[in-house]
């Protein structure tokens, strides 16, 4: 008798997912297998999605070694083996990905992702990021290839060359479009950029939002958007109109959402007519409180050492002293004098100490004698509208907390930024040494959230029509468990293979009630993998 054990744990119900959305499919239309490789692209792609969703601490690239406790005939295909995964086996997969286009590549899966399931793209947000990556990356001409280059980080790696990963996603979090930029490449460009090609590459109803941060805001942008589609992004703080109605004094309505008070206005700024609406966002206010505390207590040690020079300084005549200390104040508007006097003094020519004699020439000057304290009237009125932001949109028709709705749903793609950011993915210790593959494994990253936030919201969705729920961390029952935790459920289930005499038996350990639910729920793609062969 013979026993193999193999953990698969949580990843069948990974290769369940990527089964049932049809992604191999599109993969090898795309990029069809030569004769003479085992493997084919579908098959290798398959296996760094279930790498870059293990969650080991591993690279997101692939070792063998990953695969070694894991069984790999059953995930991947009768006859492959942990071996066959190696470096030379995912550099030419990076390398056809590259040659395809990795956007479009992305795009073809979606497009089949979006035939086999039915979810919403009423909402699609856009935003970018930036990536730190090791390696030098010399400049050098690269034609249509990114460059990894020095930018402006968003991860805090100023140290490290970058680039810049575009992405959209609808509300639920699902991306439907990605794209590697270099890594200095605007923001301002980039994200128009991105909503144009979504739009080349996929149709969408008219009554779609595009949606995304005051990057879009510009003149140029919103006038290419034109009257074809809606948008609603923030509005810059730094236009001056904005910078007007953030600083007005304007009866704030509020919301049903007591947190949140709102006035409306319409502008033509860019010369398109659109609706501004001027936001109050209690909880944004608290957050901001503290970064003002801390401003002010700045501004006060730099105010009072500026004085101190003032106070130094010699005038020659009364009315000097006080046109410099009105200007000085001036520039100081969270201030007020609590003390100002101006007093003229006298001192001796020679430099010499002591009482001057009777008739010796002195030298006299007026000077400021003079203390602050905060205006606490500013000081209040300032703090009032802290947590301020406008929203803007050119459907003038939308109503102003609806727009507030959906503009919160930014977060979504931002939640997309965090997980590709997630510690265990280690990006930043990847060295592909291309240009080309970095641009392939980032298309490779947004599929891995793809696969991940689809299979949590299928779950979600299918626990809600059902009725059904499972237990959360606390054994509470949960219609909206993470996909994390799901995976951690699914900890310990284990294939395990008996030949007796030349029969072969399978069997899978510690698949409990609770699991099964979980597999019955997400469909007979994800079942298989964990049924019991003879």
């Amino acid at each position: 008798m013979e026993i193999e054990m193999a953990r698969l744990d949580h990843f069948g119900l990974v290769a369940g997912v990527f089964d049932q959305l049809g992604i191999s499919e599109v993969i090898d239309n795309c990029l069809p297998k030569s004769r003479h490789h085992k493997l084919s692209h579908s098959q290798v792609l398959k296996a760094m999605v279930l790498n870059g969703l293990g969650f080991v601490g591993q690279r997101l690239y692939l070792f063998p070694s990953f695969f070694e406790n894991l069984p790999v005939d059953k995930l991947l295909g009768e006859g492959i083996v942990a071996a066959d995964l190696n470096d030379d086996v995912l550099g030419r997969t990076f390398d056809a990905i590259y040659e395809y286009d990795p956007t479009n590549l992305f795009n073809e899966i979606v497009l089949k992702v979006m035939d086999r399931v039915d979810f919403d793209t009423k909402l699609l947000h856009a935003d970018t990021t930036s990536f730190g990556v090791h390696g030098t990356y010399e400049d050098e001409d690269i034609g249509n290839t990114i460059e990894i280059t020095l930018g402006h980080p968003k991860d805090g790696r100023a140290d490290l060359k970058q680039f810049v990963l575009s992405m959209v996603t609808n509300q639920h979090g699902l991306p439907l479009f990605v794209e590697a930029k270099s890594g200095n490449a605007s923001d301002k460009n980039t994200i128009i950029d991105t909503i144009s090609k979504l739009r080349r590459s996929i149709t969408f109803e008219t009554s779609t939002y595009y949606i995304a941060d005051s990057a879009l805001y510009t003149k140029d942008n919103i006038q290419k958007l034109g009257d074809g589609i809606r948008w609603i992004t923030r509005a810059p703080a730094t236009i001056n109109e904005v910078k007007e109605l953030l600083d007005s004094d304007v009866n704030m309505i509020p919301c049903a959402d007591s947190r949140y008070s709102f006035y409306p206005t319409i502008s033509n700024y860019g010369g398109i007519k659109q609706k501004w609406v001027l936001f109050h966002s209690k909880p944004m206010q608290q957050r901001m409180e503290k970064t003002f505390e801390k401003r002010i207590e700045k501004e006060t040690k730099a105010a009072t050492a500026s004085l101190k020079k003032l106070n130094g300084r010699r005038f020659a005549c009364e009315p000097d002293a006080r046109k410099e200390a009105e200007i000085w104040l001036q520039s100081q508007k969270n201030y007020k004098f609590k003390k100002l006097e101006f007093k003229i003094q006298s001192k001796r020519t020679n430099g010499k100490r002591g009482r001057p004699s009777k008739n010796e020439e002195l030298d006299s000057f007026w000077i400021i004698d003079a203390d602050i304290e905060l205006d606490e009237n500013v000081i209040e009125k300032e703090r009032s509208k802290l947590g301020r932001f406008v929203l803007a949109s050119n459907d003038l028709e939308i109503d102003d907390e609806t727009m507030l709705q959906h503009y919160k749903g930014q977060q979504s793609v931002e939640r997309g930024f965090r997980f590709l950011k997630d510690k265990r993915f280690n990006i930043a210790q990847v060295y592909l040494k291309k240009e080309e593959r970095i641009q392939a494994l980032a298309m490779i990253m947004v599929l891995t959230l793809l696969i991940y936030s689809i299979a949590e919201w299928m779950l979600r969705k299918r626990l809600m029509e059902t009725g059904n729920s499972i237990p959360n961390q606390l054994k509470k029952p949960t219609q909206k468990p993470t996909l994390k935790w799901v995976f951690f459920l699914f900890n310990g289930v284990t294939d395990v293979k008996v030949s007796i005499m030349g029969i072969a038996h399978r069997e899978m350990m510690h698949l409990t009630d609770v699991l099964k639910l979980i597999l019955r729920l997400m469909g007979p793609e994800c079942e298989k993998y964990y049924v019991e062969e003879c």
